[in-house]
């Protein structure tokens, strides 16, 4: 029987993702949905799963990992960047609207839920209703983290400001009740030591940091697929931090969530969090939502009349707490997205789930009183979800183009520009040539300039941009000016070379710099190469129906996928595959990996669509 209710479990997470698929039942998260079945197959109706030994010890594992993945999700990086550590297009850009940073803005947003958590719980108390205010406002602080990312994911929003905002907030949301989970578990658990042995968990992993910071530098030298270094050693810093976390007499979950930040400050490549969210999220976690589902028997948890009183309460209460971020997102985003962000604030279960364990393992809360908390925290992860995605509406400031200027206006550049033109990007042309500037200026928007000295140049916000190209024929003034547009902190900057001799010399220092070169004469030769090996090359380049076009694969969604079972294959022909430094030919049975350049032709319906589909970020 213990087997059997492993098997039924196992089949239900492998059926539940094939159903909402099927279905497109996106509203609701795939966490809310498994805790629902796990209440239909556990004694609240069907009893067809029973707990025991095997099924306990696998939902305790699952909560660590789902603790670990969470530690694992946050970007560090988001708290640290300062105004000045902006591009300078970025700090003109912010200077009317974004009178307050992500940064900031999350930080405010924050205090007023400690705030408000506190008020609520001590209303709580002064009821009689619940009187555990520390635990109450530890559970009203919650942010689900995971299911905000999710959302923000879909909608693309993660590099902008007001998805930054969000994911901070989030973070904030799962880090500060994790410590405060951690202060209250060693005050109230009966085998608590002294509280500042709580810093050896701190200083081991500190230790971690430091001991492996260099691993994922030779790892790539010496990781083979029979052996999987990254795994292996994260895996083993799980194990140790909760080892110390139970050893000091802290929660186990707090060693998990530590150790995801340990291997986040690692930076591990892509392909390590892929594999990590495959063991998680493939078998642990979904063992973990399920079984919290069976936990809850609805029976005898809506018998009790205080039960019932105390569901809408604690709802109420999740939402009320969050309420005060409205305005403070309001102070730099629009009243729709504000709502929005605040609605999304309001999702809260993961840490719900793993707060709830440890006051029961704790004896600080009833049955009754958990399946309420849960219950609540349940229906935020339906009603967050659809108001924000209700609500939210593109940002002016996230809608403005790609912005591109070009150095030099010829017969080279000029036919570029007027095509990205069309193609919605912001172009500007710049020349210090008179003649230049008269024989195109009626042609496209060309500024004339006295000289191209740099300090002149960024005084005229030429250099204010996203990308900047280098189109002269003088060589020479190409690589002065792209090292100064580096310099400067243009984000792209492309420089042209009709010297091949003046790039040699010089490739290495540009290429350390970032800075993306081409030779025409080289180009050329390539070209005409080209064109005699296979000769339909230059039709395809000229082509008015199709051209050639390149996109970096971040939609998880494709990794691993085979070029033959891409839905819209039959749309778009991929010539090659940009991997690691080196080109892939590909076949049908080549499989895509995160971060290909994946170069492709495809008519211009077709590829904006697509584009936009592979280089999707989630």
């Amino acid at each position: 029987m213990d087997q059997l209710s492993l098997v039924i479990i196992l089949l239900a997470a492998l059926v539940i993702p094939l159903i909402m698929a099927r279905f497109k039942l996106t509203l609701l998260p795939t966490a809310v949905i498994e805790i629902i079945v796990g209440v239909i197959l556990g004694p609240s109706l069907l009893n067809i799963i029973h707990g025991n030994a095997t099924l306990s010890m696998l939902k305790d594992v699952g909560v660590i990992v789902l603790l670990f993945l969470s530690g694992l999700e946050i970007d560090f990086s988001l708290f640290s960047r300062k105004r000045n550590e902006l591009t300078p297009l970025e700090q003109k850009q912010s200077v009317n609207a974004p009178k307050y940073s992500p940064v900031a803005l999350a930080f405010m947003s924050y205090a007023t839920i400690i705030a408000m958590a506190f008020i609520l719980a001590g209303l709580l108390k002064f009821s009689g209703l619940f009187s555990d205010l520390w635990l109450a406002m530890i559970l009203f602080m919650t942010i689900s983290l995971g299911i905000v990312i999710a959302a923000l994911k879909e909608k693309e929003l993660l590099s902008k400001p007001f998805g930054q905002t969000i994911l901070l907030i989030s973070a904030l949301g799962e880090v500060v009740p994790m410590l405060g989970l951690t202060f209250y578990a060693s005050v109230y658990s009966p085998t608590s030591k002294s509280l500042w042995l709580l810093l050896l968990i701190l200083l081991a992993a500190a230790v971690l940091v430091w001991r492996f910071q260099p691993f994922f530098k030779f790892f790539d030298r010496i990781n083979k697929s029979t052996t999987q270094l990254d795994v292996r050693l994260s895996f083993f810093v799980i194990v140790l931090l909760v080892t110390i976390a139970e050893s000091v007499g802290a929660e186990g979950i707090l060693g998990a969530f530590l150790a995801g930040i340990v291997i986040k400050l690692l930076q591990p490549h892509e392909e390590t969090k892929v594999r990590l969210d495959s063991i998680g999220y493939g078998f642990f976690i979904p063992i973990f939502f399920i079984m919290s589902g069976v936990g809850l028997n609805l029976r005898t948890l809506l018998a009790d009349p205080k039960t019932l009183i105390l569901i809408p309460v604690f709802l109420i209460a999740y939402l009320v707490a969050k309420i005060a971020v409205y305005p403070v997102l309001r102070l730099r985003f629009k009243g729709g997205n504000a709502f929005a962000g605040t609605a999304m604030a309001t999702t809260t279960l993961t840490v719900v789930l793993a707060i709830l364990q440890v006051a029961q393992h704790l004896h600080r809360i009833t049955a009754q009183q958990s399946g309420a908390f849960l219950l609540a925290a349940i229906l935020t992860c339906v009603i967050g979800p659809l108001i924000f995605n209700s609500r939210y509406s593109v940002e002016p400031a996230d809608a403005k183009p790609l912005n591109v200027h070009f150095i030099g206006t010829n017969l080279l550049t000029v036919p570029v520009a007027q095509q990205l033109t069309e193609n919605g990007y912001d172009i500007h042309m710049y020349t210090d040539q008179e003649r230049n500037y008269r024989a195109f200026n009626s042609e496209i928007d060309v500024h004339l300039l006295e000289n191209l000295v740099p300090d002149d140049l960024v005084d005229q916000d030429v250099f204010d941009t996203d990308i900047m190209v280098l189109g002269q024929s003088n060589s020479k003034e190409n690589y002065r000016l792209a090292k100064s547009a580096k310099q400067y902190g243009v984000p792209r900057v492309i420089a042209r070379f009709e010297d091949p001799n003046i790039l040699d010399e010089r490739k290495d220092t540009l290429t350390e710099m970032g800075v993306e070169v081409y030779s025409t004469p080289d180009v050329q030769i390539s070209m005409l190469r080209s064109l005699i090996e296979t000769p339909s090359t230059i039709e395809l380049l000229t082509s008015t129906t199709a051209s050639v076009y390149e996109v970096q694969l971040r939609n998880h969604k494709y990794v691993d996928i085979q070029v033959r079972n891409l839905p819209f294959i039959d749309d778009i022909t991929i010539a090659q595959i940009y991997r690691d430094q080196r080109f892939v030919r590909p076949s049908g049975d080549t499989p895509l990996k995160l971060n290909d350049r994946i170069l492709f032709t495809s008519n211009k319906q077709d590829s904006a669509r697509i584009r936009q589909e592979l280089g999707k970020l989630n």
